[in-house]
C-alpha cells in the first residue's frame, strides 16, 4: 500500500533514492521495481534485516531491472551517513510525527538531497488524527508513537524554512480512517472485535484485489477524509552567475553621469560650428554673385 503517488512523483531508472524511515520497506520495494538505486534506512534493525531479505528475494525473482540496486541499512535520521548531495530522491513516509526534532530531519534530508532533487514527506493528517487521539491514548502514548499532529500550513512552512520548495500535496487512504477510529474506539490492541475484523477484511480485499468500487470510494474520500496528508517538493539550485562573468569578461562598467552631458556639450559645440560655417559659405557665395 503506497502513500506516495509516483504519477506525481516522478521517478527515473538510475535515480538515487533514500526511503528514510523505511519502516516495512513499502516504497523501497517499489522504486526498486522502478529501476532506482536505492538505500531504505531505518532504526529498527529487525525492519532492516527483513527488508533486506525482500531485496534479495525481488533481485532472484527478477522484479527489479538491470541497473537497479538495493541496499537496506540501521542508521540515525539525525546523523546520516552520507555525504552532500548524495541523493536524486529522498522519501520519508509515516515518519516526521514520530521524532521530536523534526527541523532537525529536515535539514539532514536537505543536505544529502543534490539541488533540484525531490522529496515527497507523509504524515497523519490532522482532522483523522485528531479523533483518534481523542478515542484512545493508548494510540499514541507508546514509546515511539506519536508526538505532534502536523496541520498542513505548519509542515509546508517547516519544509520552506528548511529551504525547500513546495510543488504538490494530496491525500490517501480515505479508507483507512474509519479503520483506525474502530481501533481506537474498540481497543488499539483488540483484534477480535467483530467491527475492526469485518473492516480489515475489506481493507485485505481492497489492497489485493483493488475492485473499482473500493477505488472510486477511496477516490472520493480522500479529499474529506483521507489518512496521510502528502507533499512533495524539490530542492532549488544554487544560484547561477551571469553568463558574461561565467565566459570570463569583464563586467560593463556604468559610465560616469558627467559623461554623458559632457558628450551633449560636446555635439551641441560641434553643430554650432557646422551651422557657422555653412552659413559663411552662403554670404560669401551671395556677395561674390552681387559683384558679377
Amino acid at each position: 500500500m503506497l502513500t506516495v503517488d509516483f504519477s506525481r512523483f516522478p521517478l527515473a531508472p538510475g535515480d538515487r533514492v533514500l526511503d528514510l524511515g523505511c519502516g516495512a520497506g513499502r516504497h523501497a520495494f517499489e522504486c526498486y521495481r522502478r529501476g532506482a538505486q536505492v538505500v531504505a534506512l531505518d532504526q529498527n534493525g529487525d525492519e532492516i534485516r527483513e527488508v533486506a531479505k525482500w531485496f534479495a528475494a525481488m533481485k532472484e525473482a527478477g522484479e527489479a531491472p538491470a541497473g537497479a540496486s538495493a541496499t537496506a541499512m540501521e542508521g540515525d535520521a539525525l546523523a546520516l551517513p552520507f555525504p552532500d548531495d548524495s541523493f536524486d530522491v529522498v522519501i520519508i513516509s509515516e515518519v516526521m510525527e514520530h521524532i521530536p526534532d523534526d527541523k532537525g530531519v529536515l535539514a539532514e534530508m536537505v543536505r544529502v538531497l543534490r539541488p533540484g532533487g525531490r522529496i515527497a514527506v507523509t504524515v497523519p493528517r490532522y482532522g483523522p488524527e485528531k479523533i483518534c487521539w481523542a478515542l484512545s491514548d493508548a494510540y499514541h502514548e507508546v514509546e515511539g508513537g506519536h508526538i505532534r499532529i502536523y496541520r498542513g500550513d505548519e509542515l509546508l512552512g517547516k519544509m520552506r524554512e528548511a529551504g525547500l520548495e513546495p510543488y504538490g500535496t494530496h491525500h490517501a487512504h480515505g479508507l483507512h480512517s474509519p479503520y483506525w477510529w474502530l481501533k481506537c474506539a474498540f481497543g488499539v490492541d483488540n483484534d477480535k472485535a467483530l467491527p475492526v475484523q469485518a473492516y480489515h477484511k475489506l481493507l485485505v480485499w481492497d489492497i489485493m484485489k483493488k475492485p473499482l468500487a473500493t477505488r472510486l470510494a477511496e477516490r472520493a474520500l480522500n479529499p474529506v477524509i483521507g489518512k496521510s496528508f502528502v507533499v512533495y517538493a524539490t530542492k532549488p539550485h544554487l544560484p547561477e552567475a551571469p553568463a558574461a562573468a561565467e565566459a570570463g569578461a569583464p563586467a560593463e562598467t556604468p559610465e560616469p553621469a558627467a559623461r554623458p552631458a559632457a558628450r551633449a556639450r560636446k555635439t551641441a559645440t560641434s553643430s554650432a560650428k557646422s551651422t557657422a560655417k555653412a552659413s559663411t559659405k552662403a554670404s560669401a557665395k551671395s556677395s561674390a554673385g552681387a559683384a558679377k
